[in-house]
């Protein structure tokens, strides 16, 4: 059952109105937490705030009701910025969404295929290194609403966003600076005290209480939301955030929505999916950790791909599961997806009843917040440790996804990062793989000192096998039989078999045993003709081999005496 199966889940585990009280009470505690995120997050992808906040009551709503996860709040995140801002300065708004709808469609098919283990598959240095790299440049990005900055143009490559801002350095405002910065260790020190009221809220409260006092008293202006963003509906043209509930908007009727714009986003949405996808069903795990209780991966890609593929049509961007608010909702005593679905409908709420207070909020302050949210994101105390106590391959490997995604972007980053593991990986595991010839260490294979044991260990496959069979030489003239102990092999290839035969021929004048060989690998040899050859033989066992090879040894006495 891929649908509505958390909500089945905990309906079978017992559903009462004490459980659905605090569902009730979990979900508006993170509904706050997600009305500034939610806004932050829109404007950080190069759209008005209003769009995150419709992100936050569709897809937040769809991905709680039809997901696999009990807990996961879903919502505008910070991993998809540096994704997401090259697409809205490129295609604008329609495009993002249509990128959207595009990457819901992926997640729904990875989840109907039951990709959704896939992940498990992902090293842990390349999410690290990405999750890193991905919270440095959203950090970054909000420099220039967090010192009032004026930007010429729109640089979109790193370096050139550097350049930018260093440039625009002296078109610093003191008052907005001010107001971010308070913002930030408001947030910090509130985050201290433990308390169930989210350091969020707090520090955007204080932050635009601070900036109503500088622009009535103090020389300087802040930048308010309602002054840089304003929204067309009909004849009616509002400044801030709309005060209506999200409305359907037909996207086919776009001019990007056609083939051509179909294929140029398709890179893009694939990225977003895979994205959405490791994010979710990390979270997810997460999740799990914290509530010992079991999510269905593939059940959370299909209501992650649905709630994506709906969401544009009411002019949301797209979402995924959000690690920080999923751990404010378990910590809130969610139960049930009751909780995500109220934080849904409690953030509708609040946009219609609020959305003229909203335009009040400091560009400032909601770029101090998205600092601190892109600091817990990368885990930047963690990515040091780990930099000091990993085994320098996989430091490698993490510093090589962290450089590749602030310089380029996160597809980069991970597919070279997994390439690099894996061939560190392969190398790693070739090493272990290893032929020897037996004396005393294996009393059981001891046929006499005029049979040769060779003992294989580890699995045989491309990167192991010509190294580990190049030990195994001409025998001796003393020498009478060959045995190859297969007990340790846990698998072969082709590149493995085709090593092997090479060395079977340089012993072509012996017979040669093969024991212990599972029944897996001995079906490959018998398919690739090894024991097609006269001199090749298995045997089943070690007893066997010994009553074959004292036969021998006899018929070869008798021989030499006749002789």
């Amino acid at each position: 059952m891929l649908l509505f199966h958390a909500l089945s889940q905990a309906w079978k585990d017992g559903y009462s109105f004490s459980k659905f009280r605090a569902d009730i009470v979990s979900g508006i505690t993170v509904g706050i937490v997600a009305i500034p995120l939610g806004m932050a997050l829109a404007i950080a992808v190069g759209v008005p705030p209003q769009h995150g906040l419709y992100t936050v009551i569709v897809a937040g709503f769809l991905a709680a009701l039809l997901g696999g996860s009990r807990f996961n709040i879903t919502g505008p995140t910070a991993a998809f910025v540096v994704i997401l801002l090259p697409i809205t300065q490129k295609y604008g708004l329609s495009g993002l969404m249509l990128a959207t709808m595009m990457s819901g469609i992926i997640l729904l098919l990875m989840g109907v295929f039951r990709l959704g283990q896939l992940v498990a598959y992902v090293p842990y240095p390349v999410t690290t290194g990405f999750t890193a790299g991905i919270g440095f440049v959203i950090a970054f990005l909000q420099l220039k609403d967090l010192l009032g900055l004026h930007i010429q143009g729109s640089p979109i490559h790193f370096p050139e966003k550097v350049m930018a801002y260093a440039h625009a350095m002296p078109t610093a405002n003191y008052a907005d600076a001010i107001v971010g910065i308070v913002t930030i260790f408001v947030f910090i020190g509130w985050a201290k005290l433990k308390t169930r009221i989210p350091p969020h809220l707090v520090s955007l409260l204080v932050g635009t209480i601070l900036a109503l006092a500088l622009n009535k008293f103090g020389p300087e202006h802040v930048t308010l939301l309602g002054e840089k963003f304003s929204y067309t509906i009909g004849d009616i043209v509002g400044h801030g955030i709309p005060q209506e509930a999200p409305q359907f908007m037909a996207l086919w009727k776009s001019d990007t929505f056609n083939w051509a714009t179909v294929i140029e986003l398709m890179p893009s949405a694939l990225t977003i999916a895979m994205l959405g996808c490791i994010e979710s069903l990390l979270c997810a795990v997460v999740a799990d950790g914290m509530t010992s209780k079991k999510h269905n991966p593939n059940a959370e890609l299909v209501g992650q791909g649905i709630a994506n593929m709906v969401v544009p049509f009411f002019g949301g961007i797209p979402a995924t599961a959000a690690i920080a608010r999923t751990a404010t909702n378990i910590r809130s005593g969610a139960f049930s997806p009751i909780s995500g679905i109220t934080h849904a409908l409690f953030v509708l709420a609040a946009m219609i009843v609020l959305a003229p207070v909203l335009s009040y909020v400091p560009m400032s302050a909601l770029a101090g917040l998205l600092i601190m949210v892109a600091w817990n994101m990368s885990e930047a105390p963690h990515f040091v440790h780990t930099l000091k106590v990993a085994p320098r391959r996989d430091v490698a490997v993490l510093m090589t996804c962290f450089i590749l995604t602030v310089a380029f972007d996160m597809v980069v980053a991970v597919i070279v990062g997994l390439l690099l593991a894996g061939v560190l990986f392969i190398q790693r595991i070739a090493t272990l793989t290893t032929v020897t010839i037996t004396h005393d260490e294996h009393p059981h294979l001891n046929f006499g000192d005029d049979v040769v044991v060779y003992d294989i260990n580890g699995p045989l496959f491309f990167a192991a096998s010509e190294k580990a069979f190049s030990v195994i030489e001409h025998a001796t003239t003393e020498t009478r039989a060959v045995v190859l102990d297969f007990s340790d092999v846990s698998t072969i290839d082709i590149t493995a078999i085709h090593a092997f035969e090479t060395a079977l021929d340089r012993l072509s004048e012996l017979p040669v045993y093969l024991v212990g060989v599972q029944s897996h690998v001995e079906r490959k040899l018998y398919h690739a003709g090894v024991f097609d050859a006269e001199n090749v033989h298995l045997s089943h066992s070690v007893g066997q081999l010994q009553q074959v090879l004292m036969i021998n040894s006899h018929n070869g006495s008798v021989k030499e005496s006749t002789l």
